[in-house]
């Protein structure tokens, strides 16, 4: 992982940016607001908006409501509940 300052940066931007979507991280160092670490966002790291959390919400809700869920029994691992309720 490369350490950069801010100059370092904005001068090369265009090579830091290349090395960075080729799967590198960088820490860029600034004087007064500490540094930071740049990586290319992946996939599982993209977070819902407020609005498709609360629907998303809003739709187990209305689930529940419909009856359509699965209960772990109580000497059920977790493992024998994903097996039951994946395999319906």
């Amino acid at each position: 992982m490369e350490v950069v300052s801010t100059r370092q940066f904005r001068d090369n931007m265009a090579t830091y940016l290349k090395h960075i979507t080729d799967g590198q991280e960088l820490i860029l160092k600034t004087r007064d607001k500490g540094s930071f670490v740049i990586r290319k966002v992946k996939e599982d790291d993209t977070l819902m908006t407020k609005e498709e959390f609360f629907a998303k919400i809003e739709e187990s809700r209305k689930q529940i409501e419909r009856g359509e869920y699965s209960v772990m029994h109580p000497d059920e691992t977790l493992d024998e509940f994903l097996e039951r309720v994946t395999n319906v």
